[in-house]
């Protein structure tokens, strides 16, 4: 057997369209498209199968709000720097001053946010935290949508006030304006009842577009 060259690596087994990527292709003409510019989701990006505690899902979807993917990633990024690029313990955000979080582009607000969530999280059960999830400050339906999409890992999920689908779904759909929420909501019916790996795919279609 020839050696193989220096520096090669085992080839991933290629992907390949699940039945529910092909239910969605079927359900709708152009995210079909969408999909197929790209292929199938890599299982090991796929955010469905990541399932963080509840502190960092609650606290991410705080530091992503009203902001791009890219931008939400970036920030929270330069947050994660400030404790050794690991996702740090509620008591490790509170022990950190304002200012020192500021540094990583967080508002005021989301400061206080996170903040907030950190004193009320950090000695409660995953059941504890669903149930005062609505009492934090700064989570509103979107927060609690990526909640359930990235925590709760539920199939059946679409945020139409997330800035990102809406952008997706303006390109890929060619409108003139960035569509409201009855319209989204109009439009995901076709998605049902995979509307969250639908926003997946929707998300992804950003990756290279300039915001």
């Amino acid at each position: 057997m020839a050696p193989r060259p220096a520096g090669a690596h085992a080839r991933k087994p290629a992907l390949k369209w699940s039945a529910d990527d092909r239910a969605l292709m079927r359900a709708d003409k152009v995210l079909k498209r969408v999909m197929e510019e790209k292929g199938p989701l890599d299982p090991e990006i796929d955010r469905r199968g990541s399932r963080p505690d509840p502190f960092e899902a609650v606290a991410r979807a705080i530091v992503g709000q009203q902001l791009s993917t890219k931008a939400a990633r970036s920030i929270w990024e330069k947050l994660l720097a400030q404790f050794g690029g690991e996702m740090p313990a509620p008591e490790a955000v509170l022990r950190k001053r304002k200012p020192t979080l500021r540094k990583a582009g967080l508002s005021n607000a989301k400061v206080d946010f996170l903040r907030d969530l950190a004193h009320r999280i950090k000695d409660f059960s995953d059941e504890d935290v669903i149930a005062d999830l609505i009492e934090v400050k700064g989570v509103g339906q979107w927060t609690a949508e990526m909640f359930l999409m990235f925590h709760l890992a539920r199939e059946d999920v679409v945020s139409v006030g997330d800035l990102g689908i809406r952008r997706a779904v303006q390109i890929s759909y060619r409108m003139d304006d960035l569509p409201g929420p009855e319209e989204l909501e109009k439009l995901a019916e076709e998605w049902r009842p995979r509307r969250t790996l639908a926003c997946l795919y929707l998300w992804r279609s950003l990756d290279n577009t300039p915001t």
